[in-house]
């Protein structure tokens, strides 16, 4: 069964108050939604929070989702909307915490590599929300142009003008920083 069609699925069993339906679209889904509201958001608190509401609103809005898009793209967007209303709001827009990379580098990798994190993500967080969105939506959610379009409702064309002035405005803010 595909994706979609498991979703699908899933979604029905949903419907019908099937919780364990329920926990595996949460399983499923909750790792990437935590990373895109973690990236847009840059405190790991505030993308927790945003993980919980998302599923809460997906829950409560089943009923208007349309199986003719992808549940990825309907969560994203949700997920999505609930970073950039949260951000409107007033939220404390914090650069990453200094958590540490675990790998099998020595001490002074793992630190610069945590340092760089640090720097791309303060960038990230300077650059306006619709920039900032696509950019965390291809580049830490691996989505495609077309995936992006979905989820924002933008045309790809717009995608791709959004990206490329990101990654200018990026480019930049890593130059100011002596980072790129």
């Amino acid at each position: 069964m595909s994706n979609g069609g498991r979703d699908q699925a899933l979604i029905e069993r949903c419907k019908q108050g099937d919780r364990r339906a329920l926990e595996e679209l949460v399983r499923h889904y909750e790792k990437p939604i935590f990373n895109a509201a973690y990236r847009i958001m840059g405190n790991p608190d505030d993308a927790a929070d945003i993980t919980q509401v998302v599923f809460m609103r997906a829950l409560e809005r089943l009923d208007q989702y349309d199986p003719k898009y992808k549940f990825f793209s309907w969560i994203y967007r949700i997920a999505v909307n609930e970073s950039i209303n949260q951000l409107k709001r007033g939220k404390n827009q914090q650069p990453l915490d200094e958590t540490e990379v675990a790998d099998t580098r020595g001490p002074e990798a793992t630190a610069h590599a945590g340092d760089l994190s640090r720097q791309i993500q303060g960038g990230l967080m300077e650059l306006k929300e619709d920039y900032r969105t696509v950019v965390v939506l291809r580049h830490f959610s691996e989505c495609s142009y077309r995936q992006i379009g979905e989820i924002l409702q933008i045309p790809e064309k717009t995608v791709k003008s959004r990206l490329y002035s990101a990654r200018q405005i990026m480019r930049e803010a890593l130059e100011a920083r002596g980072v790129y």
